[in-house]
């Protein structure tokens, strides 16, 4: 079970090193399905509270991959669309959502919470 664990965590470090190299031009859409698999990277922090995760991490590479393609304006938008779904779809875990770029040092611009307008 260890060795399947570590091959997913390092399909996620993959994935998410991926997409960081994807150029996300001004006016480009992103999609929820990105983010959701960039996260999914947390998965275990956001399901279990545990472990927190750490700048060097899937998960906070993950996160600085959010980052990077949020810079663009528009993109930043469906970023925060996607973590307000998120949000409210998984509303037990919303706390430990909003904790992720905190725990990774990343800003993504806006605030994960239920109230956040992202226009």
């Amino acid at each position: 079970m260890a060795c399947y664990q570590r091959f997913v965590l390092m399909l996620l470090t993959l994935l998410a090193a991926s997409l960081s190299k994807l150029a996300f031009s001004a006016g480009e859409t992103v999609d929820c399905s990105t983010v959701t698999a960039l996260l999914s990277a947390c998965s275990s922090f956001v399901n279990y509270g545990s472990p927190d995760p750490s700048p060097g991490s899937p998960c906070c590479t993950a996160m600085t991959t959010l980052y990077t393609i949020s810079e663009a304006v528009d993109s930043k938008r469906d970023v925060c669309r996607c973590f307000m779904d998120l949000i409210s779809t998984f509303n037990s875990n919303a706390t430990a959502i909003a904790t992720l770029p905190g725990f990774c040092g990343v800003s993504l611009g806006f605030i994960i919470d239920p109230n956040t307008d992202c226009e």
